[in-house]
């Protein structure tokens, strides 16, 4: 079962994707100020492409956003390209 946690020391976190001890994939953030963060690079591991763990990194990233009352900046490539396709995450845009 995929796993997502979240590690934040208040200037930098991320979101880490993890299936029976294996690393998934990552999502790095940047705190810019106290109300938004940046999505820097999202990465995915190759045995487990396929299978959505990007967009569900993103989920958490969006849902995380939401409880802070804080926006999204997506710098990072795949981030940016899946504010554009889905519209009903696009209130935590900043």
């Amino acid at each position: 079962m995929l796993e997502i946690t979240q590690y934040d020391d208040g200037r930098k976190g991320y979101f880490e994707a993890t299936e029976y001890g294996i690393s998934g994939g990552k999502m790095a953030y940047t705190w810019a100020g106290d109300a938004a963060f940046i999505i820097d690079h999202t990465e995915v591991n190759e045995a487990l492409a396929g299978r959505g763990i990007g967009k569900k990194l993103l989920m958490a990233a969006v849902e995380f956003a939401r409880n802070k009352n804080a926006k999204i900046i997506p710098l990072c490539p795949f981030a940016r390209k899946m504010f554009e396709k889905i519209e009903t995450i696009r209130d935590v845009l900043k």
